[in-house]
């Protein structure tokens, strides 16, 4: 129960990340932030059921149970209105799997898990998450689909910096990801102690 209950909570945390439709002219900056989001917000807590169960296995189990609720909440949102017109990709699937992997992989050591483990996750969730990206809908066509005149000032879109950070997001949110994630791991497995 108590899995299921964290689970929850980290799918609400990451329900919008993805949600590239209402950050059109944003799409690059919001999907290395929503990419290290995801990533932080998965690996602190599978790293802490996986260390807390010592069961390989544990990680992909919760990000099963996040995959499956967001599929859910983004389903009411849809029934209710919301513009949704593309499916949300289990992106966290396969990095938990990595996870899960290395933890098995190097007997349960969690110094490992952290070293290894962070560095995965954060380098591959990244690259899972450009699914989500490119299956959204044409970006105009949405526009014009549901405007929003009202956006408060700071919610103007400005014209996009294109070029900035070598133009490749990915990479961009596979090295903070990188670096953040064995932080996030090293949190995960301190929350046993």
């Amino acid at each position: 129960l108590f899995i299921v209950v964290v689970a929850v909570n980290s799918t609400l945390l990451t329900t919008n990340a993805g949600d590239y439709i209402f950050y059109t002219d944003w799409a690059w900056t919001s999907y290395t932030v929503f990419s290290i989001s995801q990533t932080l917000m998965l690996i602190v807590g599978a790293t802490y059921y996986l260390t807390f169960t010592g069961v390989p296995g544990t990680a992909t189990y919760y990000a099963l149970i996040m995959t499956v609720y967001t599929w859910i909440a983004k389903a009411a949102w849809f029934a209710l209105g919301y513009p949704y017109d593309f499916i949300v990709t289990p992106v966290w699937l396969p990095s938990a799997m990595l996870l899960d992997l290395v933890y098995w992989a190097t007997k349960k050591n969690k110094h490992s898990l952290i070293l290894f483990g962070g560095v995965l996750v954060g380098m591959s969730l990244p690259l899972f998450n450009m699914v989500n990206l490119i299956t959204v809908a044409d970006p105009l066509e949405t526009a014009f689909r549901y405007p929003r005149p009202t956006l408060p000032p700071y919610m103007t879109p400005i014209e996009p910096q294109v070029g900035k950070f070598y133009n490749s997001p990915v990479a961009l949110g596979a090295g903070a990801g990188a670096v953040l994630g064995c932080t996030f791991a090293a949190l995960g497995c301190k929350l046993n102690t």
